[in-house]
């Protein structure tokens, strides 16, 4: 007889987001994505952080002060980072797991690679400009997007 209390699809991916968002190096904030096919394969994954060649350690981190002197100029979300990493050509059809809901420019991303649903853990911006510009033009585009159903499954790991 098979196990009962393996993990589903949803909690599976989520939990891959989750873990490559610990490799951010963002002090207030770490946010990963998982990218799969319609057949449930991993297809890439990403999380926030500097942009290649950019050392983390010259960059700031800094979430106030003049625009040059703030990460917001510099970090690259994980849901753009899963996209570019992605090597095997068309994103058609996929889904992408992301532990925060996309901001306007990763949705204009999203949009453009061909994902067709996005599956969110926290969507603490709801209120934004960006993220309400994202839903609509997730909309807009027929992209599909909803919440992450938290199952309440604890995993531990031992690395």
């Amino acid at each position: 007889m098979k196990r009962e209390d393996y993990l589903s699809w949803d909690e599976y991916f989520m939990g891959i987001a989750c873990l490559s968002a610990q490799r951010s190096k963002d002090p207030s904030t770490q946010v990963g994505a998982c990218i799969v096919s319609e057949e449930n394969k991993i297809l890439s994954m990403g999380y926030n952080g500097m942009p290649r060649h950019c050392s983390d350690d010259e960059f700031p981190w800094a979430k106030e002060g003049s625009a040059q002197e703030t990460k917001y100029m510099y970090v690259c979300h994980a849901e753009l980072n899963a996209i570019l990493n992605y090597a095997g050509g068309n994103l058609k059809g996929a889904k992408a797991y992301v532990t925060l809901f996309p901001c306007n420019e990763c949705t204009k991303a999203i949009i453009q690679s061909g994902i067709k649903e996005v599956i969110y853990m926290c969507d603490k911006y709801a209120d934004t400009d960006s993220v309400i510009c994202s839903k609509m033009m997730l909309k807009a585009a027929g992209v599909n997007f909803r919440p992450y159903t938290p199952s309440g499954k604890k995993i531990e790991i031992d690395l």
